[in-house]
């Protein structure tokens, strides 16, 4: 079975970037799609990002389309979220997860991920 270790969170100026990965080990890594959600203080975890199994598609939250970047290397069992543009709205725990139920398409629905990383740190200051 896959596990997940979340890495790259950090503080960052508003306006700066940001690379999450997320290493895969212990399973196929092309059976699964992947994403990242996050949740704030306070507030319900949030779908950020998916990506297929081969990577040809990709879903986004609105509020990060044109900012964030999911993508993965199947060579590596990597994913990885790059972050541009970061505002203080994006400060969250960040997620990684695995989904074999949609690895063809991958899907913002949390309930269809079966295992998760440990969660990053995200801070963006003003």
């Amino acid at each position: 079975q896959v596990q997940l270790v979340d890495s790259g969170g950090g503080l960052v100026q508003a306006g700066g970037s940001l690379r999450l990965s997320c290493a895969a080990s212990g399973g196929i890594f092309r059976n699964y799609a992947f994403g990242w959600f996050r949740q704030a203080p306070g507030k319900e975890r949030q779908f950020v990002a998916a990506i297929s199994w081969s990577g040809a598609r990709t879903k986004y939250l609105d509020s990060v389309k044109g900012r964030f970047t999911i993508s993965r290397d199947n060579s590596k069992n990597t994913v990885f979220l790059q972050m541009n543009s970061l505002q203080p709205e994006d400060t969250a725990d960040y997620y990684c997860a695995a989904s074999e139920k949609s690895w063809l398409v991958g899907t913002q629905r949390a309930d269809e991920y079966d295992l998760w990383g440990q969660g990053s740190q995200v801070t963006v200051s003003s």
